[in-house]
């Protein structure tokens, strides 16, 4: 069995698919797959999972019956950049688009907190990836609450049937977006509380990269434990076969794009996509074709 072979099947173990018995504690943020693999065999096999992209996402570009939403979520410094930077090396880039859910604007605060993802989600025959999404309307808000008061909301917040009301909502979009033919799957990097540390501080003491850090970040990392708890709420609360969490090990950068990527291609290979048939007319006409451009003169 080839290294790849045994990488792919390892990745059922990070796939949350109902979320009545998941515990964030079980997912530990070093996990190699057992396998055995060192940096050098995840270089490799990065290889061969992006060139197995690139012919999974030319099928679903050329068929238009699907298309593949990508959702990554984290706390900073999770590695959600460079793992989009990785996804995008490995695919046509007319066939993509990225989208990065940063604070709402007025506008987007006007309207249901779902208005903006909606419009966002890609269309038949492409890949969207969301550079955290509508899951931060039940993570950051619920961990800092008073965000609610600018939602132009009426009626109690901040209550469990709030929050439930909101896992409602999601859950019935991704159910929508499921029948509509889009394929969701939706990522949460796992990070170390310590390699988060070890991180900020590379971005503070390597001048190219101090450009990423923000005060906010280590104002956020107060919060550590009330983020794990609103994580483990979310994906309790949202996971499906339809929509499914996988909770992917990212204190090694190398293995986390691995189980990204590799699950993406697990996903494509599974809608059972060929080359579309040409047209009829097409082959009717091939050799008629194929003189009319041989008697062109150069």
């Amino acid at each position: 069995m080839s290294k790849l072979t045994q990488f792919l099947d390892v990745l059922d173990s990070y796939s949350v698919t109902d979320g009545s018995t998941f515990n964030l504690k079980n997912y530990k943020p070093d996990d190699d797959g057992k396998l055995g693999l060192k940096k050098e065999d995840g270089v490799f096999l990065l290889k061969e999972v992006k060139a197995l992209l690139q012919e999974l996402q030319e099928l679903l570009y050329a068929n238009k019956t699907h298309s593949l939403l990508i959702v990554l979520q984290g706390m900073d410094a999770a590695g959600k950049d460079g793992t989009i930077k990785h996804v995008m090396s490995g695919v046509n880039p007319q066939g993509v688009s990225v989208a990065s859910f940063k604070n709402p604007s007025s506008s987007e605060l006007a309207h249901g907190f779902l208005w903006r993802i909606h419009a966002a989600a890609p269309e038949a025959g492409h890949i969207g990836l969301f550079n955290r999404s509508h899951y931060e309307d039940v993570l950051v808000t619920k961990v800092h609450p008073e965000l609610l008061e600018k939602e132009h909301l009426s009626g109690p917040l901040n209550t469990p049937e709030f929050w439930e009301g909101r896992y409602d909502d999601i859950r019935n979009l991704e159910h929508y977006l499921s029948r509509q033919g889009t394929v969701v799957i939706k990522f949460f990097l796992n990070i170390s509380r310590k390699k988060q540390k070890k991180r900020l501080l590379e971005r503070l003491d390597i001048p190219e990269k101090r450009w990423k850090f923000s005060s906010a970040d280590l104002r956020e990392r107060e919060f550590w434990d009330k983020y794990q708890e609103a994580f483990q709420d979310a994906i309790s609360a949202t996971a499906s076969p339809h929509a499914p969490w996988v909770v992917v090990p990212s204190d090694r950068k190398w293995y986390a794009r691995l189980v990204v990527i590799g699950t993406i291609i697990r996903t494509l290979k599974n809608l059972h996509q060929e080359l579309p048939k040409p047209d009829p007319e097409v082959n009717k006409y091939i050799d008629d074709y194929r003189e009319h451009l041989l008697r062109e003169k150069d």
